[in-house]
């Protein structure tokens, strides 16, 4: 049996068995994976407190055969993100993040950039920054690294180039913006100013330590926050399960 060891973010626990764990787990080599681990519930030793949920943990597991799940073999915590368990906000947008994480990749898709996105958001919830702002940069680069890039460039209908000057309308059919003399604002297609749309274009293409938070005033934000539903939930083809609990 091959041996790897990845670090992690756990995203799933269940019972498995009277003293199993089956666990899923997202890595930062091989991306998403699920595996047993074999006495997890009972053994203090193997897996010292790396199988909560959400927290960072280097993982050594082996598969036997190709296409069954993986053996954790032992585990050892790298961060526990306490953070994230202190009130029922911050663990529903970690619910929020990992389920969005598991629609965009499947299972054996690995993606560094996106690990790393995951990693380092709990890390700003962890840390108190503010859910909100950390919520739509979130989206905005997870939707990019998983292929649904908003395009802000020109008008999806009439392929006018946009400059960033007046009102668009975000087009969540066409995944891009439309400008007023093709389309009106409505509740699907909600209007984007174009700070929002320069700060939105930001958040797609840069790191978290690239974004400069102070941008997101609260109206930048109320203007991208609908639009990064519209997209999210049209993408998916349904809202999120997790999404109805955050405000």
């Amino acid at each position: 049996m091959d041996t790897y060891v990845s670090n992690a973010i756990i995203m799933r626990v269940k019972e498995f068995g009277e003293s199993d764990l089956l666990v899923t787990f997202f890595t930062a080599d091989k991306g998403r994976l699920a595996g047993v681990a074999k006495g997890g519930r009972k053994s203090r030793k193997r897996f010292a407190n790396c199988l909560d949920l959400f927290c960072l943990a280097s993982l050594e597991y082996g598969q036997r055969r190709k296409g069954d799940l993986y053996l954790l073999e032992s585990g050892r915590l790298i961060n526990g993100f306490a953070g994230l368990r202190s009130d029922f906000a911050s663990l529903s947008i970690a619910s929020y993040m990992s389920e969005l994480t598991e629609t965009l990749f499947p299972q054996n898709v690995a993606e560094m950039a996106m690990f790393e996105l995951l990693r380092d958001s709990f890390v700003a919830i962890d840390e108190g920054k503010g859910i909100d702002l950390v919520r739509i940069c979130f989206e905005a680069r997870a939707m990019t690294l998983g292929g649904y890039r908003i395009s802000l460039d020109r008008c999806a209908k009439c392929g006018r180039p946009y400059a960033g000057v007046g009102r668009a309308v975000f087009m969540r059919n066409k995944g891009g913006i439309a400008c007023l003399n093709c389309e009106k604002p409505s509740r699907n297609n909600p209007g984007l100013g174009p700070d929002a749309a320069k700060i939105l274009g930001n958040m797609q293409s840069e790191a978290w330590e690239k974004i400069d938070l102070t941008a997101l005033t609260a109206d930048v934000v109320n203007e991208i926050r609908p639009v990064l539903k519209q997209h999210i939930e049209f993408r998916a083809g349904r809202p999120l399960k997790s999404a109805r609990y955050l405000k």
